[in-house]
């Protein structure tokens, strides 16, 4: 009894520290990502320009600095945070619920379906009355959300007892037939190509604060839905059988926590475009450190996704400055070799 009583304090002991060191690597991450680039910020100057924005304090400050950190750099951080936070969310909900460590946010096809609707908005150049400039995020998450309801339909058509197989497998298929029709507008496309190429590549550049104040409540609804599910994805992830002989109603959480994963992929890739590994590689990283209870997997990979992506854009924005890399790009130079020695460990373990 001791010995349980000594290795439960341990483990929350262990999960204390990590949530700390996954803290602070953010907001270290977020100082240095508004520090670094082609103006360099002393991290005194950037506490200056952020009290006198919100604080009645007035100080000798550079308007172009001021100007640098809230209208160029803040947006760009903030908005790779969300997104980041929203894949690595989206990718430990597909693993715990589908049973699968390959499943992440476009297992579903939720991602083509996002991707294929931004694509239709930069193909005809439309824009509508109401949405303005804001029309392309629009746009893409219908379009996932379209996709997600395409794959649910159809697998139950197949299999009137919805499984993960099925939906894996339709997932995948509508997936494949999207990317086509991304390729047929790649190849019809002329003066908008390089746009839609560099869409398609992923960017968190070039945004404004209208695109996080739209990712947030989408962010908002799927954290908490997943979060208040958290103890039905640890029953997801012994097994449906496992769940229903808890009393879980499987096809209803399934459906919702389907819902907010989807939600959150559709509105990160309607604002950033498709940026893979983050929803594969992170939670994998996570569940290493503290274990599969979805409890402390999901806020924490949260904050690691969220990170990773504000390191990443950073290295996309400065190694080849002032160019710049596609932060899709540098997602998959650094998620492919990392998810590699991930699956090396986890078959010599």
């Amino acid at each position: 009894m001791l010995k349980r009583s000594i290795q439960i304090f341990i483990k929350r002991k262990s999960r204390f520290f990590t949530y700390i060191i996954a803290t602070v690597s953010l907001l270290f991450a977020i100082f240095f990502a508004v520090s670094s680039g082609s103006a360099e910020l002393s991290y005194l100057n950037i506490a200056t320009i952020l009290i006198d924005k919100w604080l009645p304090f007035e100080a000798d400050i550079d308007g172009t600095y001021t100007h640098i950190i809230h209208e160029i750099r803040l947006p760009r951080i903030f908005l790779a945070m969300f997104v980041g936070a929203s894949l690595a969310l989206a990718g430990a909900a597909f693993q715990g619920l589908l049973k699968n460590p390959l499943a992440d946010p476009y297992t579903l096809g939720v991602s083509s379906g996002s991707a294929l609707g931004a694509v239709l908005v930069i193909y005809f150049g439309f824009s509508l009355p109401f949405l303005g400039s804001l029309t392309l995020p629009f746009v893409a998450i219908i379009g996932g959300f379209l996709s997600l309801i395409f794959v649910i339909s159809f697998a139950k058509m197949v299999q009137r007892q919805l499984t993960i197989e099925t939906m894996i497998l339709t997932g995948i298929v509508f997936s494949s037939f999207l990317g086509s029709l991304l390729s047929l507008f790649i190849a019809l496309s002329g003066d908008e190509l390089r746009q839609i190429i560099h869409w398609l590549l992923g960017s968190v550049a070039m945004r404004g604060w209208e695109h996080v104040f739209l990712l947030i409540p989408f962010f908002i609804i799927g954290y908490v839905i997943l979060q208040t599910n958290a103890r039905e994805l640890n029953a997801f992830a012994f097994g449906e059988g496992t769940a229903h002989d808890l009393g879980i109603n499987v096809e209803k959480r399934r459906i919702l926590i389907l819902f907010a994963a989807s939600l959150m992929t559709g509105a990160a890739v309607s604002v950033s475009g498709t940026i893979g590994f983050v929803g594969l590689v992170v939670p994998h990283f996570v569940r290493l450190l503290i274990g599969a209870d979805h409890k402390h997997l999901l806020p924490i990979s949260a904050i690691v996704g969220g990170t990773f992506l504000i390191l990443a854009d950073l290295f996309a924005r400065t190694i080849i400055a002032p160019t710049g890399l596609p932060l899709g790009v540098v997602t998959a130079l650094v998620g492919a070799p990392a998810f590699g020695v991930i699956l090396l460990r986890r078959k010599m373990s």
